[in-house]
């Protein structure tokens, strides 16, 4: 199956642990090694005492011990950073690892939480503050002089010049299909990042996505899913994957039948079918968290299902 890659999220909740998944030194290692594409991270910090890894810290970590593997931001939460920062780390990130990072960036999943109010992070009018923060990362990344909006109480527009210059990563915009999200994906991005969606609601946005993007002159943008999976077989799995059900049932209110449309479940060759069938609806890649047990053994039937699609 050509044109379709492969990602993994590395373990940033506690709840990782519970279900006997590698360290992320041991798994981004070893998504490596099995020809996985990418390694996620995602931003959860809340600030109500979840144990969660910040991720820029979890991608260095990973670049530190690999060499080709793209580091994917899935997502960062742009209200709960200055803008000058994000730059700068990501900058520092790309001269480290050797330019492997890939953005993925939102307008955040917990507005009003703990951690948002002791950051100062505007809950209201987050998609304005993601697009203002779109429109000067690029240059920011690149080195370029760049005027930033005034700081709260002050009139003077700072200009930063950020050092070393570093290639512009390629920005992925976080978010379902809501138009605002496909509007700013196709006005911004270099892909488009959702997740837990069926391959014919894959088809459709992209539809969407392509005439928005052709409206401004750009080339469509790729899709970059995310899905929840349990691989394998076994006891353990078998509750791992219960478990899964009732969590996606719990957040996003479907119904068992859907989640069984935007899940991965099973060995090799349901795995492969999952993916072709992805692949078909115009997914670009299709990143992985996996929520079984052993997430080292999880990798390798990912690797032999991507075989079976050679």
């Amino acid at each position: 199956m050509p044109g379709i890659g492969i990602g993994v999220g590395l373990p940033v909740l506690h709840e990782t642990d519970a279900r006997g998944s590698a360290d992320i030194v041991a798994l981004a290692r070893h998504a490596e090694e099995v020809g996985i594409d990418s390694v996620a991270a995602a931003d959860v910090l809340i600030g109500d005492g979840t144990f969660a890894l910040e991720p820029v810290t979890v991608l260095a970590t990973a670049a530190a011990v690999t060499e080709r593997i793209r580091l994917e931001f899935g997502v960062l939460s742009l209200p709960t950073r200055p803008v000058a920062m994000v730059a700068a780390q990501v900058q520092s990130l790309q001269h480290l690892s050797g330019n492997r990072v890939r953005l993925g960036v939102g307008i955040g999943g917990f507005p009003g939480s703990s951690f948002w109010q002791a950051v100062g992070a505007r809950s209201k009018a987050r998609g304005r503050l993601v697009d203002e923060a779109l429109r000067v990362l690029p240059g920011l990344i690149a080195g370029e002089p760049t005027e930033l909006p005034a700081p709260p109480g002050q009139r003077e527009r700072p200009v930063v010049t950020l050092a070393p210059a570093a290639p512009v990563p390629p920005i992925l915009i976080g978010g379902g299909v809501a138009e605002a999200v496909l509007r700013r994906t196709a006005a911004y991005g270099d892909g488009w990042l959702p997740s837990a969606m069926t391959p014919s609601e894959v088809s459709s946005a992209v539809v969407r996505l392509r005439e928005l993007a052709a409206e401004r002159g750009r080339p469509t943008p790729g899709v970059y899913l995310g899905v929840h999976a349990v691989l394998g077989g076994g006891a353990g799995t078998r509750s791992a994957r219960e478990a899964m059900v009732r969590q996606l049932g719990d957040f996003f209110g479907m119904p068992p039948e859907k989640i069984a449309q935007v899940t991965v479940t099973g060995g090799p060759d349901q795995i492969a079918e999952r993916i072709a069938a992805f692949a078909a609806a115009g997914v670009t890649e299709l990143g992985f968290a996996l929520d079984g047990p052993d997430q080292l053994h999880q990798l390798d039937l990912l690797a032999e299902a991507r075989a079976l699609l050679e």
